[in-house]
């Protein structure tokens, strides 16, 4: 109980708290690194591993197969997680969870077939959504003050941003350097070198994460014997039923809008017009460049969202600075930006970006806040498994299907187009379920 109490009575951070803080913002990152690679990697990945052009309808195809499948399988498995996570304690699933995602990373760099590549991506997407309900509990447990949980949790989940921008930046400089790498599979890909790099960051997680303490919460309840067994049919009783069903419904919104639009850009970006004649290398630094921009709003959302949580009470209220603005600019960009100018597209993903990645670290605070200790690893794991990873990313198969069929010049503006609409409706919904939210009944977390 060391921690809970000097953490109550303390002003300041005491070591201890400081260094569970700075590793929990490093397993934010880098759930964000291994996951953001996806859309940086794709194409040059089924060029090479399909033997067709670019343009082929094949690769459009099998872009929504490997952004919904590994997505469907984390949300299986992470919902599991998230159960063992209240059976067996926070600590214990995240150091396997993050050992999981880590190994199977270094693995699809080696893959020699689109088919092993979608496996190894499911390996990777289950480690990484088991790790993010287990990190979240375990981490608003630790710091049961409320203004100092609010602040801890949404300052360490901004670093999921800059996992992305860390990506972003390996990807560059697996382009612009990897002639000079060893060989890997008889040639200097940069997508396989990115998706090997998925194991550098995991090291020192692995090598820490053991060491620090148990939820004390948890770990009370557990040896006391007063710890109930989590239940998932509990989710629907009176007491939880409204609250399970519009998170679910509104993180699915949120995952929809990130997959069926933001995920799209680098495979819109060579379809424009400053790009479209530049050599290939040339193509995947823009693409690169472009995904910074992405990376960076969203870093600024995530902070921005940290600052106003412990300044505004109503969590409605909160969500809707984000979500209204998000609703205006979204079809704006994808529309003309998209299709028209590179420098109006970076300016206007940051900002989409900013009101859109937001909205994720808005879930790791409110959640811990509605569901009790035996079933806020499940409750949390509901919402983002089932909501945000099987349902709102199946949207990515939604719009590489739309772009099919939807009007444009060439298969960049009609993906550009799908995005527009798939991205336009699912900020509706979201917004509408919003007046349905419930609001905490206090800052403490639930017991």
């Amino acid at each position: 109980m060391t921690t809970v109490q000097s953490e109550a009575t303390s002003p300041r951070l005491t070591v201890l708290q400081w260094v569970i803080a700075v590793i929990a913002a490093l397993g934010f990152a880098f759930d964000s690194y291994e996951l953001l690679m996806l859309p940086l990697i794709v194409r040059p990945a089924l060029v090479e591993l399909l033997g067709v052009p670019p343009t082929s309808p094949s690769i459009n195809d099998w872009v929504g197969i490997l952004f919904y499948v590994p997505a469907v399988a984390g949300g299986i498995f992470g919902l599991l997680g998230g159960y063992l996570t209240d059976l067996l304690g926070r600590r214990r699933v995240l150091v396997w969870s993050i050992l999981l995602y880590a190994l199977s990373a270094f693995a699809a760099g080696y893959a020699t077939s689109v088919q092993w590549l979608l496996f190894w991506r499911c390996c990777t997407f289950v480690g990484v959504c088991v790790e993010f309900v287990a990190a979240v509990a375990w981490l608003s447990e630790l710091f049961p003050n409320p203004k100092r949980r609010e602040a801890i949790v949404g300052y360490t989940q901004a670093f999921g941003s800059l996992g992305g921008i860390m990506v972003t930046a390996g990807y560059y400089l697996a382009v612009t350097y990897g002639d000079h790498l060893p060989m890997v599979r008889g040639g200097h890909e940069a997508w396989r070198y990115t998706l090997m790099s998925g194991v550098i960051p995991a090291i020192p997680l692995i090598l820490i994460r053991p060491f620090l303490p148990e939820s004390p919460i948890w770990q009370q309840k557990k040896q006391t014997g007063t710890l109930r067994r989590p239940s998932f049919r509990e989710l629907f009783h009176v007491q939880f039923r409204t609250t399970t069903i519009v998170t679910t419904a509104m993180m699915a919104c949120a995952y929809a809008a990130a997959f069926g639009a933001i995920q799209q850009v680098p495979r819109i970006v060579p379809g424009l017009p400053e790009v479209r004649t530049l050599p290939r290398s040339a193509q995947e630094q823009t693409v690169s460049a472009v995904q910074s921009f992405q990376e960076f709003g969203g870093l600024t959302g995530r902070i921005l969202l940290a600052y106003l949580a412990v300044r505004i009470l109503g969590r409605r209220r909160l969500l809707h600075m984000f979500q209204v603005p998000g609703l205006v600019l979204l079809p704006l960009v994808f529309l003309f930006a998209a299709t028209s100018s590179l420098s109006l597209l970076q300016w206007g993903i940051f900002l989409v970006g900013m009101m859109t990645i937001a909205q994720f670290s808005f879930w790791g605070n409110y959640l811990p806040r509605v569901y009790p200790t035996y079933l806020r690893g499940t409750g949390e794991s509901f919402a983002a498994n089932v909501g945000g990873r099987m349902i709102g990313t199946s949207a990515a198969l939604l719009t590489t299907q739309l772009a099919n069929v939807m009007p444009g010049a060439t298969p960049p503006a009609r993906l550009a187009y799908a995005s527009a609409l798939v991205g336009t409706a699912v900020y509706l919904v979201g917004f509408a379920a919003s007046f349905r939210l419930p609001e905490p009944k206090r800052e403490e977390l639930p017991d």
